[in-house]
């Protein structure tokens, strides 16, 4: 069965918009259902959903048409599910009579899959950072992506092996899926089922057998030098100058974006500030400021932008690639990522590849070269991941070793 639904511009309205159909095909049928009410302009299609409107726009209504296309959806998987689980052999009037049948599935007591996923993301409201329920939404609609064009149909039960391969194949054959997220993909998929199988709702343990692939990618971070370079640079744009401060003051303590964004006055203290973790949650942490995160702050007290000047995440990714240009931080980096067995090879200027999150891992990586103890950088940074903190300590031991040949390995040279 292969259920699509598709735009029919051939029934255009008057505003211009038009109507959806379904098209459902198995064994050599084809059903075709208008999906009544549900209007879009063509722009607004997109991967067999309606996009959000732009703010200018008025209210296109894409909550609510989306939702009547899931659960249409969805009632076009349970038929045959229960066609499959029964083994009837499907017919087209069959079809039709349980398509039109609307109590048909209501009595089922089972959980939904993608029901129990949305009261998953619900829950997980008051317990988990902002940013991570948004990555559980977004894993609900790659899922829903993939049931609509693989046609499998997706219930606990039909978690398994099989499900496995079939969405792998999904992600690296049609969607270019780098390693690293599929194994993202994957590990927010292992904790719903194991959220869902302590409450019950299903018994299948085949999930647990699911693999998750992990690539070691690079530390991307500014150099002690790099970073020097663009807290000094002398930049004529006002706006860039305090681009650059932000970020620099997310290199000078380790703090994220999300938590920097949220700072207050009342968090800072004369060289500490005390805030709350917007990710982990951890109350009243105490991050120590030395002179340059000081300077900073002093720059724009009893100022209209005091503590910081604030930006979005999506403009501060802009303007720092323009910063670090500026600063010339443009040695060549290249980054090697992997779709399945196939690698790919790109090559950038530094600044190309500067973002919000770099301020941070550029301060755990100076910091180690600097000789700060282990145990205190992880405190001040928060840091709980034992396997990804080994990385910035690879990152560090590589360059003292850099450093130890370009000095002390060239003693004969000198003496000679």
């Amino acid at each position: 069965m292969q259920l699509t639904f598709v735009i029919r511009q051939d029934k255009k309205n008057k505003d211009g918009s038009s109507p959806i159909r379904a098209i459902i095909t198995f064994n050599g049928n084809r059903v075709r259902k208008n999906m009544n009410g549900i209007k879009v302009l063509p722009k607004h299609w997109k991967k067999e959903r309606i996009k959000p409107n732009t703010k200018v726009e008025p209210y296109n209504n894409h909550i609510e048409y989306n939702q009547q296309l899931d659960e249409f959806a969805d009632k076009v998987h349970t038929i045959f599910r229960y066609f499959h689980l029964n083994r009837i052999t499907p017919s087209k009037a069959l079809f039709e009579q349980k398509i039109a049948d609307k109590t048909f599935g209501e009595n089922s007591l089972a959980p939904q899959f993608f029901e129990s996923f949305s009261e998953f993301i619900e829950t997980s409201r008051t317990t988990k950072a902002l940013g991570t329920v948004k990555k559980y939404k977004t894993v609900k609609g790659f899922l829903r992506q993939f049931q609509t064009f693989s046609s499998y149909s997706l219930h606990f039960d039909t978690i398994n092996m099989e499900f496995y391969e079939k969405f792998r194949d999904y992600c690296f054959e049609e969607r270019d899926t780098l390693n690293n997220y599929f194994g993202k993909l994957i590990a927010i998929l292992k904790t719903f089922m194991n959220w869902s199988f302590e409450r019950g709702y299903h018994q299948n343990l085949e999930y647990k057998k699911f693999k998750r692939t992990e690539d070691k990618i690079e530390v991307i971070c500014l150099t002690m030098e790099e970073l020097m370079r663009l807290y000094k640079f002398k930049f004529h744009s006002k706006k860039l100058s305090r681009v650059r401060d932000f970020y620099c003051f997310g290199c000078f303590t380790g703090l994220r974006y999300s938590d920097i964004k949220q700072l207050q006055p009342s968090n800072i203290f004369e060289d500490h500030l005390k805030i709350n973790i917007v990710k982990t949650r951890k109350m009243d942490q105490t991050i120590p400021l030395n002179k340059y995160s000081q300077e900073i702050l002093q720059r724009y007290k009893d100022t209209i932008y005091e503590p910081l000047p604030l930006f979005s995440n999506q403009k501060l990714n802009e303007h720092i690639k323009t910063c670090c240009s500026r600063a010339k931080i443009n040695s060549p980096i290249t980054i090697t990522r992997y779709i399945g067995h196939r690698r790919i090879d790109k090559t950038y200027p530094k600044y190309k590849l500067i973002t919000s999150h770099t301020a941070r891992k550029t301060f755990i990586t100076v910091s180690l070269m600097l000789g700060m103890k282990e145990a205190v950088i992880k405190e001040i940074s928060n840091h709980s991941d034992e396997r990804s903190f080994k990385r910035y300590v690879d990152v560090s031991e590589s360059f003292k070793q850099r450093e130890m040949d370009n000095t002390w390995n060239k003693m004969d040279a000198v003496l000679k």
